[in-house]
């Protein structure tokens, strides 16, 4: 990441030197179109076996849970990483459908060296991916994804394998997703969510069983919509990325509150009683004004990333709350919560992190946290939701055909600087690259609508122009 002039910022992600020499593992673990490189079985086969190798290197036995989302090609990468790892002599633990923080979890309760989550998120349902944690529930380090990526890589030790009664085994976990309820209830007292009106969007995913029952059991009146997964209809037109069906059903059941998962349950878009959204930046300032109150959040700090609007750190001075920043992704939000000893942080995008209670971003947690509000303020959530009024921001997506460093097109550099000194200290541009697709971002924020809109489509249009498909 480059800053310049505390405005401009380029980001160029995905790219080797910002994966510190990993070619298969980018920001997010493995991703890619499903049955086609790098998201094909053997590359699957070969990490199951690298893995083992790695954790058995430091352990004189390794077990492993792996959970998946509800795609079809899940039953693919489950079986081959299966057969990698228990070639090598590891256990496993296969848990089926759950959400990726229920992974997380269960890898610390169920004392597994590493879990593994078979999840594209919010993407399409013919991508998928594989994402690593460690034993403490957090995703692998650079280092630990670039040791496993030279295991894959040795032929040699491609062609080695375990004998007899020295290979693992698998077993199914039946009560998986009942222990990851019983965790994610303890987040709030029981019944808590007594007369609240909820409907939830499952995605079609992850969570489509588990996050209806968990607000039921908690007291709420819940209508569930996109609970019913095919192996294919996963994110499609539904879930925390496609929001206006919810926001029409919530109007129409005259519900207080309506929650929108993705397909691995990890992050959380909310809309309030009149259907209008309540993005990440709302959320993290609700949570950092309640923690903050409550003298628990430590340091009194919230970390956020570049993407955040400015009207959350603005919203955050009111109530002297200090905000840091983080290159865009959960991981660096989480190194700098791990490394500097922060309690919450979260994106935009509504990844949200509790530091003191879970290791990676959790949606479910992040809805029972503003219930939990909205039930004890007695107040409407558009009135809640005031406290950030964002400046008007723009997102462009741009299929390009290749990843070229966005400060080598200079008419792009040139267009974007002379922009950035028009807006002053009244807005900023965020060019950067997508890290699991081949999709430049250019990102517009401003108090004038109209210049956003400008501003944002004249840059996109340059991107296209230069290495558009």
């Amino acid at each position: 990441m480059k800053i310049v002039n505390d405005k401009v910022i380029y980001m160029t992600e995905n790219t080797a030197q910002e994966n510190n020499g990993r070619k298969l593992f980018g920001t997010d673990g493995i991703r890619g179109i499903a049955n086609k490189h790098p998201m094909t079985p053997e590359i699957a086969l070969r990490l199951g076996k690298a893995l083992a190798e790695f954790l058995l290197s430091k352990n004189k036995e390794a077990k492993v849970v792996i959970g998946k989302d509800t795609r079809l090609s899940g039953y693919l990468f489950e079986n081959a990483l299966t057969a990698g790892l228990v070639s090598m002599g590891c256990d496993v633990l296969l848990v089926g459908p759950i959400p990726t923080p229920g992974v997380a979890h269960l890898t610390k309760s169920m004392a597994c060296q590493a879990g593994i989550v078979i999840s594209a998120s919010h993407n399409p349902a013919e991508h998928n991916g594989i994402k690593i944690f460690d034993n403490e529930g957090y995703k692998l380090s650079d280092k630990a994804e670039l040791e496993i990526e030279s295991h894959m890589n040795d032929d040699n030790f491609n062609h080695r394998s375990f004998y007899g009664n020295n290979i693992g085994k698998a077993y199914r976990i039946e009560d998986a997703q009942g222990r990851y309820i019983e965790f994610a209830k303890t987040f709030v007292k029981n019944r808590s969510l007594n007369g609240l009106k909820i409907v939830v969007d499952c995605a079609n995913g992850a969570a489509y069983s588990v996050a209806p029952q968990i607000l039921s059991e908690l007291g709420a009146e819940v209508i569930p919509i996109n609970n019913t997964p095919d192996g294919f209809n996963i994110n499609l037109e539904c879930g925390a990325t496609h929001t206006k069906g919810l926001q029409k059903i919530v109007v129409a059941e005259k519900a207080d509150i309506g929650l929108a998962l993705d397909g691995d349950a990890d992050r959380l878009i909310v809309c309030d009683e009149k259907g209008e959204i309540i993005n990440g930046d709302s959320l993290l300032a609700l949570f950092s004004k309640e923690f903050s109150e409550k003298g628990s959040l430590k340091k009194n700090t919230l970390v956020a990333t570049v993407m955040s609007n400015l009207a959350l750190d603005e919203a955050m001075k009111k109530i002297n709350v200090n905000v840091v920043k983080t290159k865009v992704g959960d991981r660096y939000v989480i190194e700098e919560m791990k490394d500097n000893g922060y309690s919450l942080g979260g994106e935009q995008s509504g990844h949200i992190i509790f530091g003191s209670y879970s290791t990676t971003g959790d949606g479910i947690l992040s809805s029972l946290q503003i219930l939990k509000i909205l039930n004890k303020s007695g107040m409407k959530l558009s009135e809640l939701g005031r406290i950030v009024q964002p400046y008007p921001q723009l997102l462009i997506n741009i299929n390009v055909k290749e990843k070229k460093d966005l400060q080598e097109i200079v008419s792009l550099q040139e267009k974007t600087l002379a922009y950035e000194k028009e807006l002053g200290n009244t807005g900023r541009i965020l060019l950067r690259y997508s890290g699991t697709e081949n999709i430049a971002r250019v990102m517009v924020e401003a108090k004038d609508k109209e210049k956003v809109k400008e501003i944002a489509e004249d840059l996109a249009d340059e991107i296209r122009k230069e290495i558009g498909v």
